[in-house]
């Protein structure tokens, strides 16, 4: 089971990445691009889920690459807490529970949402350097 102290220790990492806040949530960005960050339900997303239970505990939401590979990450991932909701429909990226996720698999799956946004030159240092 993750937590956002996870979440940290391995955004901590990534090199380029600022804590910022956005909507009043934390938001982890690289190149003024957030690419991961808290994302409680509102109300609404309660409302949407109606007599299903939504997942529980702390939510993240991370960037994924477009449509198509948020499609995959879902179809791969969904037994370790990966999951979307309508309010997401349409955008590229996905919600994963942290109370749920394996350690290596959110570490794998922050590395590939900071990649999305992260300058070419950045990336490819910090790939070649692991």
């Amino acid at each position: 089971m993750a937590s956002f102290e996870d979440v940290e220790r391995v955004v901590g990492g990534l090199p380029e990445t600022e804590e910022t806040t956005k909507y009043g949530r934390r938001t982890w960005a690289v190149g003024g691009k957030g690419y991961a960050w808290e994302r409680p339900f509102s109300k609404a997303d309660l409302k949407r889920f109606g007599d299903e239970t939504p997942p529980q505990g702390p939510i993240l939401a991370l960037s994924v690459e477009d449509l198509a590979e948020k499609e995959a990450v879902l179809a791969a991932r969904a037994g370790d807490g990966f999951f979307t909701i309508p309010h997401f429909n349409g955008y590229a990226a996905v919600l994963v529970e942290l109370d749920v996720v394996p350690d290596g698999v959110l570490e794998e799956a922050l590395l590939d949402a900071w990649l999305v946004h992260a300058p070419a030159d950045v990336a490819k240092a910090h790939l070649a350097s692991k």
